[in-house]
């Protein structure tokens, strides 16, 4: 019995070290940003490198929040989020619904090409994108970065709905029918607003996918004041020849830190909405 003991606490002791070590591995990257914004780059380039600081230097978030080009690059990576996520919604609901309650020629295949969108990479996707939105004349716009983030969050999210809507009983929608309200009404009014842990998971997932674009933002994108927060700081602050490391980082910590918090509060709903979609009723 001892024995059998002895030899559970010694594999419980050996998980909760190598699951510290993987949490120092993930955290690591973190603390230095952090301790590197809170430094001058002088002392960056200093060997060996000092683990701790050791003199704190906060010019680099003064020079940061005084920018008005770094404010530029935050208001329009706010827009671009927005925008994507406003319209990711809307049309994640037009079409999740019509997936999941109407069944026409093709729709199986529709919802086969969703799922195997899922399977290409971004960077695969940039060509076609490119040409498609040149052609409609969208280049170097903060629309075009709008619908390219849409188009990249949009097949999880329909599918995502259209797992929601399955959910749902029809009987519902039969008694409002009867009421006389129409099928729009009965979408928005009664359908939406079960809807709501779906709603808020795509809404999240669509704004992340946007706040953290670079390859649509250093492609689709030219000029320097319609840039987003991250082609606009790897263009800013990271040189051919030199590297304002300080800078850089302390933009990052500032483009992050309010995100981190926002997604802190709305974590539950976006694992609600994950799990509640796999639920049949």
């Amino acid at each position: 019995m001892k024995t059998i003991q002895s030899f559970l606490f010694r594999k419980e002791g050996l998980t909760y070290i190598l699951l510290g070590i993987l949490l120092i591995l993930f955290l690591f990257p973190v603390y230095w940003m952090l301790v590197t914004s809170i430094q001058n780059n002088s002392d960056l380039m200093k060997l060996p490198p000092k683990w701790l600081p050791v003199h704190l230097d906060f010019s680099s978030y003064a020079d940061i929040l005084s920018s008005d080009l770094f404010l530029t690059f935050y208001k329009n990576t706010l827009l671009v989020a927005l925008g994507a996520t406003i319209l990711c919604i809307l049309v994640s609901i037009l079409s999740g619904y019509a997936l999941s309650r109407f069944r026409f020629k093709g729709s199986s295949l529709i919802t086969l090409l969703l799922l195997s969108a899922q399977m290409f990479p971004t960077v695969t996707l940039v060509i076609g994108l490119y040409s498609q939105y040149q052609k409609m004349h969208l280049l170097n716009t903060l629309f075009v970065l709008v619908l390219a983030a849409t188009s990249t969050a949009l097949p999880f999210s329909v599918m995502l709905m259209r797992t929601f809507f399955n959910g749902i009983s029809r009987e519902l929608e039969e008694a409002a029918e009867i009421d006389g309200a129409g099928r729009f009404r009965i979408l928005f009014g009664v359908i939406v607003p079960l809807s709501k842990p779906g709603i808020m998971a795509i809404a999240i997932y669509t704004f992340l996918i946007a706040w953290d674009d670079f390859l649509f933002g250093l492609t689709l994108v030219t000029d320097l004041d319609k840039r987003t927060l991250s082609p606009g700081l790897s263009l800013t602050f990271l040189g051919e020849f030199s590297y304002n490391w300080s800078g850089a980082t302390a933009a990052a910590v500032t483009a992050t830190v309010p995100l981190l918090i926002g997604f802190l509060f709305l974590q539950r709903y976006m694992v609600e909405g994950l799990t509640a979609g796999g639920v049949k009723e």
